[in-house]
């Protein structure tokens, strides 16, 4: 049986050329709608990328870590402290300029995101390695408490992927590599947490 359509309203036609766009007129980038709960959403990736819940964060993995052993390869293991580092702030770098920056270009993967030595060249080194993580991770935490960035939008630049997805990306590779540091300092036993 076919669906019976409704009648239409005197004087629809002309609200609806009124809403049509005019030619030449600009469009609109379009936005994603957003969910009602969405300041909750934000709080909890806050909460996951500062280290929240079961996982170690990031001040407390690097605390105080012992300038001697920030190159050494425990046995079976095939990283350092400092390959730790510096991949985890390349990568993480590398997410945070993806997201805000069309014109970023990726580094060669996998060359591109670990460093070319088992130790810092020097303190210095290590330092300035850990302030710019610490930096580049309140820049990601800025970009997803902006209620003007939109979570669930695709980044134009990208393939589909969405600051949403990507700030998923950071705390979860985080995560991944805060566990190894933790295990890589317990191997060294220069561990002081639980």
């Amino acid at each position: 049986m076919p669906v019976k359509q409704p009648k239409r309203r005197r004087g629809s036609k002309r609200r609806a050329a009124a809403k049509a766009p005019r030619p030449g007129a600009r469009k609109k980038l379009l936005r994603s709608p957003r969910p009602a709960n969405d300041l909750a959403l934000r709080e909890h990736l806050l909460y996951l990328l500062g280290g929240g819940g079961a996982h170690v964060s990031f001040g407390q993995a690097i605390a105080d870590f012992p300038p001697w052993l920030r190159g050494v390869k425990p046995a079976g293991l095939p990283f350092t402290a400092w390959r730790l580092l510096e991949h985890m702030r390349m990568a993480q770098w590398d997410i945070l300029e993806f997201s805000r920056n069309a014109k970023h270009v990726s580094p060669e993967f996998p060359k591109g995101y670990w460093p070319e030595t088992d130790a810092p060249p020097n303190d210095a080194a290590w330092e300035r390695g850990v302030k710019a993580f610490e930096a580049d991770l309140r820049a990601m935490r800025r970009l997803v408490k902006n209620p003007s960035t939109d979570l669930y939008a695709r980044i134009p630049h990208g393939a589909g992927q969405t600051i949403l997805r990507e700030a998923l990306l950071v705390a979860d590779h985080n995560a991944y590599h805060l566990g190894q540091l933790v295990l890589l300092r317990r191997l060294l036993g220069v561990w002081k947490g639980k």
